[in-house]
């Protein structure tokens, strides 16, 4: 099977989310609440504030966010070791 650049960003996006999805799950869990806050604290790398093209007939808005908590880049590690292990 050939890798490429395309599939290992998929990887990585499919490992944030799921790492988020972890970390938002375990943070209600009573055995991890002590370090939990700090593993899903998230961290502002990139905000675009939202831009709105109004063509009179539809109204576009689009804006661009990147905050990921700890838990998302271990999803992320976690991502790029098992697309070069397989």
């Amino acid at each position: 099977m050939k890798r490429s650049y395309g599939t290992l960003i998929v990887f990585v996006i499919i490992g944030a989310v799921l790492g988020g999805i972890i970390g938002d799950l375990l943070s209600g869990v009573d055995a991890v609440s002590g370090v939990m806050p700090y593993l899903v604290h998230t961290y502002p790398v990139l905000e675009m504030t939202p831009a709105t093209l109004n063509l009179y007939v539809i109204q576009l808005t689009a804006g661009l966010s990147f905050t990921p908590n700890l838990m998302s880049i271990l999803g992320m590690v976690i991502a790029i070791i098992l697309f070069r292990r397989y």
